[in-house]
């Protein structure tokens, strides 16, 4: 198989790297949830070299990422972990930093709720979660860019489109997080950060 490439995470992984590697400077264990194509923990592992990297995803997913990480090997990036959220055991170990980037507006809201549960679970105290990707705030989008981009989420599956920060906030009440940092990202994006207490 062609090994799988994104053009929006070769766009947004030195942006989101940035804030990363203030954020996550101090932890040592990182669960990336949905890793897709692998090209982030590639480059996050290069970006982190004192954080340990366990790529997560379906499944399906894990031969791309294995091909990123065959090519790219680091000795912190760790192989794949099959976890989808709503049918997966979560891995047993636990972590002071997890991440994820645009799976929430994927996700049928069902399984944002797990991921929250879960992580939540997973999370050392003082570790933190950090989630990419758009976001409605009261109900508006404020850019046109995704106020088109919630249309094809919606038209392609019912159970997709932007979610709104406060529904996403609360989960992560719910789960014992609080906000630590909301970052504008480049192209209508969010970098938003919590803390387990």
């Amino acid at each position: 198989m062609d090994k799988p490439f994104s053009q929006a995470c070769a766009n947004n992984q030195g942006v989101i790297g940035d804030i990363l590697q203030r954020v996550l400077a101090a932890k040592s264990k990182a669960l990336e949830i949905g890793s897709g194509t692998g090209q982030h923990g590639v480059w996050f592992a290069k970006q982190l070299p004192h954080l340990s990297w366990q790529m997560s995803d379906r499944e399906q997913n894990h031969a791309g990422i294995n091909q990123w990480i065959n090519d790219e090997p680091a000795a912190n990036l760790l192989p794949p972990l099959a976890l989808d959220v709503l049918n997966d055991a979560w891995p047993s170990d636990h972590y002071d930093a997890i991440y994820t980037a645009n799976t929430a507006h994927i996700m049928p809201w069902p399984a944002v709720t797990a991921m929250f549960s879960g992580l939540g679970e997973r999370l050392l105290p003082g570790g933190v979660f950090c989630l990419y990707g758009p976001m409605k705030y009261l109900g508006v989008l404020d850019a046109q860019s995704n106020i088109e981009f919630d249309h094809r989420l919606r038209q392609q599956l019912a159970h997709q489109g932007i979610r709104e920060f406060h529904d996403i906030n609360q989960l992560a009440l719910s789960a014992g997080l609080v906000l630590r940092e909301d970052n504008p990202m480049p192209a209508n994006n969010r970098l938003i950060v919590w803390q387990k207490l």
